[in-house]
C-alpha cells in the first residue's frame, strides 16, 4: 500500500519549515504542506468548512467544540505556537488604568472574546491579581486594522457577557487611542504604542512578570495545537502516531539549528543570552509537545474556559487527545 495523501494549512515557523520542505516526511504520508500565514483565515476555514485534513488549529475553540459534543476533529499534543501574554495588554494612560485591578468595570478591546490568548490573559489576571472582569464591556475587532477580526465560527457563549462588535471603519488602536475603549489584550498590542505616550503596556516589565509567573505556575500558554479531521483518524488511526513523530523530529531540527551559534539564523542581537535562558529556564526546549510536559498549561486552560463560561465542564487531556505511539 502506497502513502496517503493528506493536507495540512499551517503558518510557516521555524519548528516545522523541515516538514515544508520535505526534509522530513510523516511515515506513510505524502503531505501536501499549505502555508498560509495568518492563523485565523486557517481557523475560520477549518471551523466552517473542513477545507484540511489536518490543520494548526485555535487550542480554545478545539477545548470548546469538545466541550459542547460539537467537534468534527481529534487533537494530537503538537503545538505549533505558544507565548506568554502579559505583554499583551494595552492601556490609554489617560483612563487612569495603573494596575491590573484598574481593568474592572472597563470597555475592554479584544479580537475575539473567546481566542486562546484572550482566556489566558483572563485567567491569568484573575488568579494572580484578583481581578473581577465580570462587569467588563468587551468590544470585538481587529487590532490594527479596521473591522472584524476574520470570519470566525464560534459557538454561542454560556453565559452572557457584554460584548459589542466595533465599529466597521475602526481598528482597536483607533478607539484605545480616542479612548472609545480604555484597553485592550489579545495576540498583538496596538501599533500606536511606539509613537503616542498615552498607549502603553500594563507591564512594562513584563519579561520578569512572564518569567516570575512560569517559575511559580509552570504555565507557558500554549496557543494552537494540530487537528485531524475525524473521518481521517478514522480511516486511518495511524496518521495521528505519525505525524506527531514528524513534528517532533521537525522541531528538533529547528533547535538544532538555533543553538548553532556560529552564524545566527534569525535577527536576534543577542540570540546567545536568549539560547541561554532556553537552557536556564526550560532545560533545552521551550516548546514541548506531548501532554506531560504541558499538563499545568493544557489543565489551566481547560479550568479558565469553564470559568470563563465557554465550556460547562473540564474534560480530562487525556480526552483531549488522541493516543500516540513512538516518543510519550
Amino acid at each position: 500500500m502506497g502513502n496517503i495523501r493528506l493536507t495540512y494549512a499551517g503558518s510557516l515557523y521555524d519548528r516545522v519549515l523541515p516538514l515544508y520542505t520535505g526534509e522530513v516526511q510523516p511515515e506513510g504520508i505524502d503531505l501536501d504542506f499549505i502555508r498560509i500565514e495568518q492563523p485565523r483565515p486557517i481557523f475560520d476555514r477549518m471551523s466552517g468548512g473542513e477545507e484540511f485534513d489536518i490543520a494548526e488549529y485555535s487550542t480554545s475553540e478545539f477545548v470548546q467544540r469538545y466541550a459542547a459534543g460539537q467537534c468534527n476533529f481529534v487533537a494530537i499534543p503538537v503545538f505549533p505556537t505558544r507565548c506568554f501574554r502579559h505583554s499583551f495588554i494595552a492601556i490609554n494612560k489617560a483612563s487612569g488604568i495603573t494596575s491590573p485591578k484598574d481593568l474592572e468595570n472597563r470597555r475592554i478591546g479584544v479580537a475575539l472574546y473567546t481566542m486562546t490568548a484572550a482566556v489566558y490573559i483572563r485567567g491569568m489576571l484573575q488568579d494572580d491579581y484578583g481581578v473581577d472582569l465580570s462587569c467588563c464591556t468587551w468590544v470585538q475587532g481587529a487590532i490594527n486594522t479596521s473591522g472584524a477580526h476574520g470570519a470566525p465560527t464560534v459557538l454561542p457563549l454560556l453565559k452572557p457577557v457584554n460584548l459589542e462588535q466595533g465599529p466597521a471603519d475602526k481598528s482597536l488602536d483607533d478607539l484605545i487611542q480616542s479612548g472609545a475603549v480604555d484597553a485592550t489584550m489579545g495576540t498583538s498590542v496596538p501599533a500606536s504604542y511606539r509613537s503616542n505616550p498615552n498607549i502603553a503596556r500594563l507591564f512594562p516589565d513584563f519579561v520578569e512578570q512572564e518569567r516570575d509567573w512560569y517559575a511559580r505556575t509552570n504555565i507557558y500558554p500554549i496557543m494552537h495545537l494540530v487537528a485531524i479531521k475525524k473521518s481521517v483518524h478514522e480511516k486511518y488511526p495511524f496518521v495521528a502516531s505519525s505525524l506527531f513523530k514528524a513534528f517532533q523530529r521537525s522541531k528538533e531540527i529547528a533547535l538544532e539549528r538555533m543553538f548553532n551559534l556560529r552564524a545566527l539564523r534569525y535577527m536576534l542581537p543577542w540570540m546567545t543570552r536568549d539560547v541561554d535562558e532556553v537552557f536556564e529556564y526550560f532545560d533545552g526546549d521551550p516548546w514541548p509537545y506531548g501532554i506531560e510536559p504541558n499538563r499545568p498549561t493544557l489543565e489551566a486552560m481547560v479550568r479558565y474556559m469553564q470559568e470563563q463560561h465557554l465550556t460547562d465542564w473540564q474534560p480530562s487531556l487525556e480526552e483531549l487527545f488522541v493516543p500516540t505511539y513512538g516518543l510519550e
